[in-house]
């Protein structure tokens, strides 16, 4: 994100620093100031959909990790009753 930031910042400086002061040159400057800033701001946009997808996965991750666990619990403490019960008998 920080790197998208600086490289849309520096686009910026170069699109201003090679425009000279004719009015027609103003507004193509201004126009690739405007879509620079519509780049960055559907950039975040993404940035933040990606970041919250990921967080999803993870929880879901995580959830699913837990499950597993529970379950192969269940399975040691089940195959433990039975190998006592076996020696019981």
């Amino acid at each position: 994100m920080k790197k998208l930031v600086l490289s849309a910042a520096l686009l910026l400086a170069l699109s201003a620093s090679f425009t000279s002061c004719r009015e027609e040159d103003k507004k193509d400057a201004e126009n690739a100031m405007e879509n620079t800033g519509d780049a960055i701001e559907n950039a975040a946009e993404e940035t933040e959909e990606a970041v919250e997808g990921g967080f999803e996965a993870t929880g879901k991750a995580i959830d699913d990790a837990v499950n597993e666990t529970e379950e192969a619990g269940e399975s040691i403490k089940d195959a433990v009753n039975e190998a006592t019960d076996d020696d019981n008998n």
